[in-house]
């Protein structure tokens, strides 16, 4: 069965549904020799460009699949890593189907709940701003964060990419130098937990995130995966108004 080329590219995790439509509107979508157009739809034999670039397109026939996995500091979220360094996308096993999109990134020194779907409109929606999906960390942080900049950091913090701020954020505890607090966001800007901080000259020295939406990481250990339950991946579809496959 045909699909529309934007959900064909949107589900293999190449872009948006929003995105492959522009990327179609300036040319830069080729099917075969013929470039794409708004209403083509593709039935997996075709070969399609990007720029002069071959996307590889996996089958994706069959219900999306989701899990979660715990990342571990040292790792990276990419599929390929110039430097050598361990990528997530080597610690999981393939799907049957597809190819695993990670929901977000974590930096090289950020640990914790990383999702990973085969559903590339999901992972998407899960990303965007605009869904405000709730994300949950752990901080750990040299000292103690007085009233003033707790108040900070819920009302907005000037960053170089715009007003940033916490949901939410709550004293966890600690001993000695260091105090853990819990936050809550709902953007996913590059490395912005820690550029709030840096911001109040406060450096965090560790991060785990703890909950993605309405998954949680739970007792899993470090460098466990696990499939989501079946309320749960119905939960992730059910936040982003997407109905399930």
């Amino acid at each position: 069965m045909a699909d529309r080329i934007q959900k064909v590219l949107a589900n293999a995790g190449v872009a948006s549904r929003r995105q492959v439509e522009r990327w179609i509107r300036q040319g830069r979508l080729v099917v075969g020799d013929v470039p794409a157009k708004l209403g083509d739809h593709l039935s997996g034999n075709e070969r399609v460009y990007l720029d002069g670039r071959l996307l590889h397109l996996p089958a994706t026939t069959g219900p999306a699949q989701c899990i979660a996995y715990y990342k571990r500091v040292g790792e990276v979220t990419t599929r390929r890593d110039p430097e050598g360094r361990p990528t997530v996308f080597q610690q999981v096993r393939p799907p049957r189907r597809g190819r695993w999109i990670a929901v977000g990134r974590l930096d090289i020194g950020t640990a914790g709940l990383l999702l990973l779907t085969t559903d590339g409109e999901l992972a998407h929606r899960l990303m965007h701003p605009s869904y405000e999906v709730s994300r949950k960390y752990a901080v750990r942080i040299l000292g103690r964060l007085s009233t003033r900049q707790m108040k900070q950091l819920r009302e907005g913090v000037e960053l170089e990419d715009g007003v940033a701020k916490f949901d939410s954020i709550s004293v966890q505890g600690g001993s000695g130098a260091n105090a853990w607090y819990r936050v809550s966001l709902h953007e996913g800007r590059n490395r912005e937990i820690r550029r709030l901080f840096a911001a109040l000259e406060i450096p965090v020295n560790r991060l785990l995130r703890t909950d993605y939406g309405p998954v949680a990481l739970g007792d899993m250990h470090r460098g466990m995966t696990r499939q989501l339950s079946e309320a749960e991946i119905r939960s992730l579809y059910g936040v982003v108004r997407m109905e399930l496959k």
